[in-house]
């Protein structure tokens, strides 16, 4: 019987995995420069890697994240542009966060064409809490208002001027939820899109340095 996997032994494996991966020639990477398909590879890797020692559930279309009994989505991404895309659900999930973890891995990739292998040297690997997962500009922007005595007006005239993708009676309902319950500040960057647009360059400066965001290697 397996044991199962928890965030605690998923983040040592983590780290047990980025060492390996870091020193591994891989033929069929030779020559790919689609970060999509090195995100596929590595995730599959990793996937795999995991259910060696562990019981846990895999994601799929209907979860939208990779592990979803631990609320984590796996995230690979190059160093050159340490962004990623994820499924819009709401305008809310630039205030109070995607509504998961992150676990996001950050390569440096290289080809050595002696041997026509390319290699993933793994520079960083991050696991942001889902509390932390809000945008860094509108969370703050947010709190700034609330520690300045600001009301519902000023909310949903900041929330207009962000240009949120949310209709005029959601700008009031978020404006409620807000005052209710004020939002953690985020440190992604989230672009809107069809689908968000995840930068990960503050996460990578504050791993390990703020709470919430832990830097696994």
């Amino acid at each position: 019987m397996q044991p199962i996997l928890t965030i605690e032994n998923l983040c040592a494996e983590a780290a047990r995995f980025t060492e390996i991966e870091s020193i591994y020639d891989e033929p069929t990477l030779y020559g790919v420069t689609d970060g999509k398909a090195v995100g596929t590879y590595l995730e599959h890797k990793f996937t795999a890697y995991l259910a060696q020692n562990y019981s846990y559930q895999l994601g799929n279309s209907a979860s939208g994240i990779d592990l979803p009994a631990l609320e984590v989505d796996i995230k690979v991404t190059s160093i050159k542009q340490p962004q990623s895309s994820c499924p819009f659900r709401s305008a809310s999930q630039k205030v109070f966060g995607l509504g998961y973890n992150l676990l996001i891995f950050v390569y440096d990739k290289y080809d050595e064409s002696e041997n026509r292998t390319g290699r993933l040297n793994m520079l960083h690997t991050i696991f942001v809490d889902k509390s932390r997962t809000g945008d860094f500009q509108t969370t703050k922007g947010i709190i700034d208002i609330l520690n300045r005595d600001g009301n519902k007006d000023d909310i949903i005239a900041f929330i207009i001027e962000r240009n949120l993708p949310i209709d005029e009676v959601g700008a009031n309902q978020l404006a409620d939820r807000i005052l209710e319950s004020p939002p953690n500040q985020g440190y992604l960057t989230i672009s809107n899109a069809l689908q968000w647009r995840l930068q990960y360059s503050r996460v990578i400066q504050q791993a390990g340095s703020t709470s919430g965001i832990f830097r696994v290697r």
